[in-house]
């Protein structure tokens, strides 16, 4: 935990890239799907996005770090008020942060017609592929940053296990998101307890309800908790959103714009 708590943001960056340069290589030895398009150019374009979350976490990751801190300086949170083990306080604070930084915001996502428009960006990428876990839009950054923010105050989360738990979630990220196959036989019960890459393609799906499914980001529980997983065989499915055109996937303007643009239908 020493080691999270002090962690440079050299090594943060060096985890993020090194998950995502791994999977994006086994993709291209291993693929779900054989699209034909510029491996090179998707990924730039979805890396575009990645910048820009990493330059919000720069600038205002300050202001999580220290609410981080406020909760430790006057012992707040359920962490604080615990006796457990280490051990079982960072399996607790993952698994919740799952929830609170992941699940909830996503879930809210869907159905907030304001979020989901921020959120169809994400949803736009017609190839799948480990690059596209990356991409979001400013806006749903924010979304999801202030649900964490919610999950450290209630928790009482220390510094190193929100590094932890980020370190975690974009590396579950890359995973679930890569176009890797893999076998329903070794798949299906990974998504017993985690998320699996099949289990997340669903969500990927260009039509409803398999969209609105699959809302976990670590931990299947959540999802098999309240109501939203599904398991169906990633092979039938079609990316996208059928209320955009699937042309414009690698148009940057057009993706950055896209929440803002009053004719784009949401099915809402």
């Amino acid at each position: 935990m020493e080691f999270w708590t002090h962690i440079s943001s050299l090594h943060r960056l060096v985890i993020i890239m090194g998950g995502m340069i791994f999977f994006w290589l086994l993709e291209g030895y291993y693929p779900l799907f054989r699209f034909s398009f510029n491996r090179l150019k998707h990924a730039g374009v979805n890396l575009v996005f990645l910048t820009t979350t990493i330059v919000l976490n720069l600038v205002f990751g300050i202001f999580t770090i220290k609410v981080c801190q406020y909760t430790a300086d006057h012992n707040f949170g359920l962490l604080n008020w615990m006796l457990w083990p280490l051990w079982a306080e960072v399996l607790l604070g993952i698994f919740m942060m799952d929830f609170f930084g992941q699940y909830m915001p996503h879930w809210l996502m869907h159905k907030v017609k304001f979020m989901w428009k921020f959120h169809m960006v994400h949803h736009s990428d017609t190839k799948v592929d480990v690059t596209t876990g990356t991409r979001h839009h400013p806006g749903e950054w924010l979304f999801r940053e202030t649900a964490a923010i919610a999950g450290i105050l209630v928790l009482g989360l220390p510094v190193g296990m929100y590094f932890l738990y980020r370190a975690c979630a974009a590396l579950f990220t890359h995973f679930n998101h890569a176009n890797i196959r893999v076998p329903i036989s070794v798949d299906k019960p990974i998504s017993w307890i985690f998320v699996s890459p099949n289990m997340h393609k669903a969500h990927h799906h260009f039509q409803r309800p398999l969209t609105d499914t699959n809302y976990s980001n670590i931990f299947s529980l959540w999802d098999r908790l309240f109501g939203t997983f599904v398991y169906v065989d990633p092979k039938n499915l079609h990316y996208g959103l059928d209320v955009l055109d699937s042309t414009t996937d690698e148009n940057l303007k057009y993706q950055f714009r896209l929440p803002f643009d009053p004719t784009i239908k949401t099915d809402y």
